[in-house]
C-alpha cells in the first residue's frame, strides 16, 4: 500500500489509522487483540490513541486503551511493525490535565508505561491549552524528542490562527514543530476544516489525521431514523445528522456505493483519503465485518464523478 508522510517528520503511514477509543470502551480486550492482529495482517499500521480514553466510562478512570494496546504489543511481538499515536491533555483526573512540562513529563511516562514501549511515535497535544506559553509546552517536547522517547509531535483540536501562533515558535526558537494536526472532517462537518484549517496545513506542510471521520458511525449508513439510533452506545451523538443534508448525503453514499459494489463506509472514508492535504482519517471499529470495510476503503480510487457526487451533496 502507498503510505504517506506525516507532515515532513520521516514517519510514513498506511493512510488509514485505527481508532483507539473502542479499546476498553465497546469492545474488551480479547476483541480487541482480535481487531489489532486482523489490522496489521492486512498490511494496515497506524494506530491511535489517548490517555484519557476511556475516562468516561463508569469505573474507568483512564488509560484503558493504552493499557490494552500495551498489553497486545508485548503478546504479538509487533511493535516494529506499527506507528502507535497518542494524546496529553485532556482533563485524567485532579491536576491531571494541561500542556505544562510538568504534567507532559509525567504524562509521557505513564504512557510509555501502560503501552509497554520505550518510545513514542507520534506524541499529541490533546487540546489548546491557553494557560501554558507555546515555548514551554515546546521545549518540553524537544527534549522528549532528543531523549528519544518521542518521535514526531502532533497537535489536537487547534484553531488556525493558534496552530500558525505554535508553528512560529517552533521555528524562532528551533524547538520540534507540529507535524500533524487531528481536527474533526467528514463528509458532513467539511465548513471550518475546509475553510479555517486547511489552508494552514496545505501552506506549513502540515499533516492531517481525521477524527470522526465516518461521523460517529453515521456516513454508514446504519442510522436513518431516530428509531435507529438506540442500535449503539453512541447512536445518541448522530442525531444531529437527521436532517435534509444529511439524508441527500446518505443518497450520495448510497448511489456511489452501489456503483462500487462496496459500503457506504468504506466510500466515506475514501473520500476522505482522497482530499489533498489528507495524511491519514481516523475510523474505529467493533467487528471484522466493520474493519472490512475500513481497510477496503484505502484500495478504493474513486473517480471524479464520484466526488464530485459526493462534494455536491455535502455542499454548505
Amino acid at each position: 500500500m502507498n503510505k504517506r508522510e506525516i507532515g515532513t517528520s520521516g514517519i510514513k503511514v498506511v493512510p488509514l489509522s485505527f481508532g483507539g477509543n473502542v479499546f476498553g470502551w465497546t469492545i474488551n480486550e480479547q476483541q480487541s487483540f482480535t481487531i489489532l492482529d486482523a489490522f496489521v495482517d492486512a498490511g494496515l499500521d497506524f494506530i491511535d490513541t489517548a490517555d484519557v480514553y476511556s475516562y468516561w466510562v463508569p469505573g474507568n478512570k483512564g488509560g484503558e486503551s493504552e493499557i490494552i494496546i500495551g498489553d497486545w504489543l508485548k503478546k504479538s511481538g509487533k511493535r516494529d511493525n506499527v506507528i502507535i499515536a497518542t494524546k496529553v491533555g485532556k482533563p485524567m483526573g485532579e491536576g491531571k490535565k494541561g500542556l505544562s512540562r510538568k504534567y507532559i513529563t509525567e504524562a509521557v511516562e505513564a504512557s510509555l508505561k501502560r503501552l509497554q514501549t520505550d518510545y513514542i511515535d507520534l506524541y499529541q497535544s490533546h487540546d489548546d491549552d491557553k494557560d501554558t506559553p507555546f515555548l514551554e509546552t515546546l521545549e518540553t517536547y524537544t527534549d522528549l524528542i532528543k531523549q528519544g522517547k518521542v518521535r514526531a509531535i502532533g497537535a489536537s483540536n487547534y484553531d488556525g490562527i493558534r496552530l500558525k501562533e505554535a508553528l512560529q515558535v517552533s521555528k524562532d526558537n528551533n524547538l520540534a514543530a507540529y507535524q500533524c494536526l487531528q481536527p474533526e472532517y467528514n463528509l458532513y462537518e467539511r465548513e471550518y476544516y475546509e475553510k479555517e484549517l486547511e489552508p494552514v496545513c496545505r501552506e506549513r506542510n502540515v499533516g492531517v489525521i481525521t477524527y470522526f471521520s465516518l461521523a460517529s458511525g453515521f456516513l454508514t449508513g446504519k442510522y436513518r431514523s431516530e428509531d435507529d439510533l438506540s442500535k449503539s452506545n453512541r447512536g445518541q451523538g448522530v442525531k444531529k445528522y437527521l436532517n435534509p443534508r444529511g439524508y441527500k448525503i446518505l443518497a450520495a453514499l448510497d448511489k456511489v456505493s452501489a456503483e462500487y459494489n462496496t459500503t457506504p463506509a468504506t466510500v466515506a472514508i475514501a473520500w476522505v483519503i482522497a482530499r489533498p492535504g489528507i495524511t491519514a482519517p481516523i475510523a474505529s471499529a467493533t467487528s471484522i465485518k466493520q474493519l472490512d470495510s475500513l481497510i477496503k476503503a484505502t484500495e478504493l480510487k474513486l473517480n471524479s464523478d464520484a466526488i464530485d457526487l459526493l462534494n455536491s451533496a455535502s455542499s454548505y
